[in-house]
């Protein structure tokens, strides 16, 4: 059966772009990837995957490697401040009896297992360079990138992110990113032997949280509440000393670590933006993935398991029928909702972190966002 596109134009190459690259390839599609970092590097410290990413990363033929770069896990733990136990989850093995329910893994990690496959799989990577300008008609999408050049495809991909420019020029009505009053820091510190799952401790206007990445390396975030219209700013000289002593209401454990943040050069600092498009993610023959369509808070640990979950599902609907529009309807028929679950569930944690809300189900509400996403895609 003929595909609804063989010739596609991905913008952007990060979580999103690389799986959509894959997938794509894996079906027989052509691929063109433009990436405007002409380094093609990532920056951050690591990333949470849980069962779902870790079933998308199966899909991808990419779970063993995965598995074998990070740590695997089977659930959380949730804490006051002071290291009480409040509970003790285990999430479901949502890729098979043999897969973890979560995997830590680093972002260049990462990066690197999901570069490495796409460049095995044909695709044509071009680095330093991104669109210029979209033509579209009823047949195709015209494309000029920065550096002149031009091509035409049956449909462009728009996997660049929050600050997405695809969305920008073809979604030009929806609205910027926008910062939720919240703020998230991490640092990668050694991993005793002891945190082999998430933990998780909650503050009393902040949470903070154990990563495991590694048998020798772990992550601590903090996830704080400094308010405002727009984010503080934070003298990056003073990072690791600003960090110490966001943490000095936390006991236990963290009271431990929290002497071991020493250098601000390591220390990620991050606001928390959000962006949120109504469906339909697409328009003619552009389509919107990721954090360009629906970039998420990290309370739930789920915006790139999201965006491997689109990747999957567009690369199957694409294939799956000659028609564009109805590979974009059933396209929309498994994301949106599944997708706005999760936006809103992620959402409420944080106006409830916010608020002080004396009465939230924080472990409630997050072992629903593990159940929906245990559900098939």
């Amino acid at each position: 059966m003929p595909l609804a596109a063989t010739k596609v134009l991905i913008v952007g190459g990060g979580i999103g772009g690389l799986s959509s690259a894959i997938a794509l390839r894996a079906r027989g599609v052509d691929v063109d990837l433009v990436e405007q970092n002409p380094k093609w590097d990532v920056y951050g410290v690591g990333i949470i995957q849980p069962g779902n990413a870790i079933r998308a990363l199966d899909q991808l033929g990419l779970i063993d490697e995965a598995l074998a770069a990070g740590f695997a896990m089977d659930g959380d733990r949730f804490h006051l401040a002071d290291g009480t136990l409040l509970a003790d989850n285990e999430f479901p093995r949502v890729a098979g009896p043999k897969y973890p329910g979560l995997n830590g893994i680093t972002r260049p990690k990462l990066h690197q297992l999901l570069t490495d496959a796409v460049k095995r799989s044909g695709a044509v990577v071009r680095l330093g360079v991104t669109v210029e300008e979209l033509d579209q008609d009823d047949f195709g999408v015209d494309v000029r990138l920065t550096d002149g050049t031009t091509g035409r495809y049956d449909l462009v991909i728009g996997a660049d992110g929050i600050y997405s420019l695809i969305r920008r020029l073809v979604f030009p009505e929806e609205p910027a990113p926008s910062y939720t009053g919240q703020a998230v820091w991490r640092y990668n510190l050694p991993r005793p032997a002891e945190v082999t799952k998430l933990w998780m401790f909650a503050g009393r206007d902040s949470k903070a949280g154990l990563v495991p990445l590694a048998e020798d390396l772990m992550y601590l975030l903090l996830i704080e509440t400094p308010g405002g219209e727009a984010p503080p700013w934070q003298d990056e000289t003073q990072l690791a000393q600003t960090l110490r002593g966001k943490l000095d209401g936390f006991g236990g454990i963290i009271a431990e670590l929290r002497e071991q943040i020493t250098d601000s050069s390591q220390v990620v600092y991050r606001p928390i933006e959000t962006v949120s498009i109504a469906q339909p993610w697409q328009r003619g023959r552009v389509a919107l993935i990721g954090d360009a369509a629906h970039a998420t808070s990290p309370h739930v640990g789920q915006g790139a398991a999201m965006a491997l979950e689109d990747s999957i599902v567009l690369a199957d609907e694409i294939t799956k029928s000659d028609d564009l529009a109805t590979a974009f309807d059933g396209f929309g028929r498994r994301r949106y909702d599944r997708v706005k679950t999760i936006v809103d569930i992620s959402t409420q944690i944080g106006e409830w972190e916010i608020n002080q809300t004396p009465d939230a189900d924080f472990v409630g509400l997050t072992m629903k966002s593990v159940i929906t996403t245990a559900e098939p895609i």
